[in-house]
């Protein structure tokens, strides 16, 4: 729970900073945020090295220029990773990350969700209940598509704190209720 705090502290400086700079900083900050977490769950050793205390902050931040050195981001990513590593927050990182995405789409209108169905549906029909849902709630959604065989039929939607169950399993469930109750 506390790294959330910490980690949302750190998200929402970063965020008002790059937002005194224009909406391509904060675009700019949130890739190059995302490229350095994508580094560093490619070698999870590190995070190890960033929570442990017997490495010093100087190797710590040898460690991360040698990083940052690869994605060549923004000098505004490179003095806050070093602030990260002066006050020992390396290892929230990823939740920084995460909480700064979350800042991003907010600021730009965007909802991110998950779509279940029971069989896969095909390019054309994500697109048209995409762009409905889209209608319906004045956001641009970015949605990742599942398939769980389990609901039956129908779909499950999950956008944000959202859901809307409509599958048939659902219905079901609903059906059986009502009949126990003899409605």
């Amino acid at each position: 729970m506390i790294g959330n705090i910490v980690a949302r502290r750190y998200a929402r400086a970063l965020f008002s900073l790059g937002k005194e700079k224009g909406d391509a900083e904060l675009v700019a900050y949130g890739e190059n945020l995302s490229g350095l977490v994508e580094a560093l769950n490619e070698s999870p050793q590190l995070d190890r090295i960033f929570r442990n205390p017997v490495f010093k902050v100087e190797e710590k931040k040898a460690v991360v220029d040698a990083i940052l050195s690869k994605i060549k981001p923004q000098q505004m990513i490179v003095n806050f990773c070093h602030l990260l590593a002066d006050n020992n927050r390396l290892g929230f990182l990823a939740d920084i990350q995460a909480n700064f995405a979350e800042l991003l789409d907010e600021h730009q209108g965007v909802a991110r969700g998950r779509m279940i169905t029971a069989v896969a549906l095909d390019k054309d029909l994500q697109d048209n209940l995409k762009h409905s849902l889209e209608e319906k709630i004045n956001q641009r959604l970015i949605l990742e598509y599942a398939v769980d065989p389990n609901i039956l039929g129908g779909l499950v939607l999950k956008v944000g704190d959202r859901v809307l169950d409509a599958s048939l399993r659902a219905q079901l469930v609903a059906m059986k209720e009502t009949i126990k109750r003899g409605e």
